[in-house]
């Protein structure tokens, strides 16, 4: 177990923001992704820089709302089917294996359960990635497109709640019951706060931090702590979870929380967050994983909700740097690079798996890999290693013509379905703060690709 935070600490040095780059004379589509090689971090990173500009392009044209993974049970349907299989297993597992086998063998059927929506947590995305090109590029359009979606986020938080909050706009039954639409998950809630985060660094706007603010007192106010120790405390998904216990929530409303202490000089946000923290840290277990619950019931291990605790842990640490808090990532880091790679190097799904699963590989494990290499570069050679194998295999196999993404890779074929929450924005987000990360100039002649101002999206 690791060792308990017990007192404010002095914060670490602040990185400073990334001036724009001067661009190349490269041209879009210059490289075949099949040619890239390890050794040629070059040739990579202009393939990546093309394929953010090709992104752009699609998105644009796409529009901002999408189907999810969770499209075929977000339905009245679909959802009394999942219900059903949280109550009583076997007739659950009657009514629900049809819609396996859909989303296994087609995927695209998801269209007939339920409609496509805006997600904020793709939002909050969006609006990280845009703010991220444009410190590369120095394009107002880009900035543009940031405040955009800030701005749809402003027009979709939780209705009902004094606080900026955001959620799921479907009703989402899981074996505790159902969360509906609108209900504020702090798992969503702390990346909107990264997002405003991100634009008000850029242009010092009052309105986003406000905007933090009000979520930080939310997070504070609204969710209830559950104290499992002295000092150490574990938080729900929603304001209304009366038990807590999942790891990656705890996680996220500790370092939303230590983000907004510092800023805003806030003695209760920090205590709060030391509560959460210490759950954290007490959770990890002799091999350096966590469960995703500490709760007797949902012990897998999975990727990116590892990746997710241990981003939480990497961006603390680059806060206040705490005890405890380094030989945690260390020990989550080992495990990590040797658990969750299958033998090409590749994410793997699981660890330890809670059932069997109708895919191979996961869209929104290449793009956690990504953010947390990005978050730790050159601190772990083997995990540089595995982002780099990463990066290859999605630009090879996963990247499409139109410039989006595949979302997974199932036992047979591939799910090619794109979806905005899985986990279309995050890896848009991920590449784009990769190429910040490692000074990624992004081509003149793909620059300013798809970048119009925006403010037409659906709300």
């Amino acid at each position: 177990m690791s060792t308990f935070v017990h007192e404010r600490q002095a914060r670490a040095p602040a990185e400073t923001a990334a001036e724009p780059l001067a661009s190349s004379d490269s041209r879009l589509g210059a490289l075949d992704p099949r040619t890239l090689s390890k050794g040629d971090p070059c040739k990579l990173r202009t393939e990546i820089a093309a394929a953010v500009a090709l992104f752009v392009t699609w998105l644009e044209k796409y529009g901002e709302v999408s189907y999810d993974y969770q499209t075929f049970y977000a339905g009245g349907l679909g959802g009394r089917a999942k219900a059903l299989y949280y109550r009583s297993k076997l007739p659950g597992m009657v009514v629900v294996a049809p819609l396996v086998l859909l989303e296994a063998f087609c995927p695209a059927s998801r269209r007939l359960f339920w409609k496509p929506q805006r997600f904020p947590i793709a939002d909050a995305h969006y609006a990280m990635a845009f703010a991220l090109l444009t410190e590369l590029t120095g394009d107002q359009r880009h900035y543009h497109r940031a405040v955009h979606f800030l701005d749809v986020l402003e027009q979709t938080r939780c209705p009902g709640y004094e606080y900026h909050a955001w959620g799921y706009p479907f009703d989402w039954v899981t074996r505790t019951g159902v969360m509906r639409s609108g209900t504020p998950l702090i798992t969503t809630t702390a990346y909107v706060y990264e997002a405003f985060e991100h634009v008000y660094r850029q242009d010092g706007d009052d309105r986003w931090l406000s905007a933090m603010r009000s979520i930080a007192e939310h997070a504070l106010r609204d969710f209830r702590d559950h104290e499992v120790a002295p000092g150490c405390a574990t938080v729900g998904y929603n304001p209304d979870d009366t038990v807590g216990g999942v790891v990656n929530a705890s996680a996220y409303r500790s370092f939303l929380l230590f983000k907004a202490a510092t800023r805003f000089s806030r003695d209760d946000f920090h205590a709060a967050a030391v509560g959460n923290l210490n759950f954290v840290l007490r959770s990890q277990k002799v091999d350096g994983s966590w469960f995703y619950a500490e709760d007797g019931v949902r012990d897998f291990i999975d990727h990116f909700h590892t990746c997710f605790v241990l981003k939480s842990l990497a961006k603390i640490e680059a806060e206040i740097a705490p005890d405890g808090c380094r030989q945690a990532i260390e020990r989550g880091v080992e495990y990590y690079v040797q658990n969750l790679f299958d033998d090409e190097g590749l994410p793997r799904p699981f660890a330890r798996a809670p059932r069997l699963t109708i895919y191979r590989r996961e869209l929104y494990d290449y793009a956690e890999c990504i953010n947390l290499g990005t978050l730790l570069l050159g601190r772990f050679p083997q995990l540089d290693q595995r982002v780099e194998t990463a990066l290859l295999d999605l630009l090879r196999h996963w990247s499409r013509r139109d410039g989006s993404f595949r979302s997974r890779r199932l036992w047979l074929g591939w799910d090619d379905v794109p979806m905005h929450r899985w986990a279309q924005s995050q890896v848009f987000r991920s590449l784009c703060y990769y190429m910040t990360g490692t000074q990624t100039p992004m081509p003149a002649a793909v620059a300013g690709v798809g970048c119009r101002t925006a403010g037409a999206g659906r709300v």
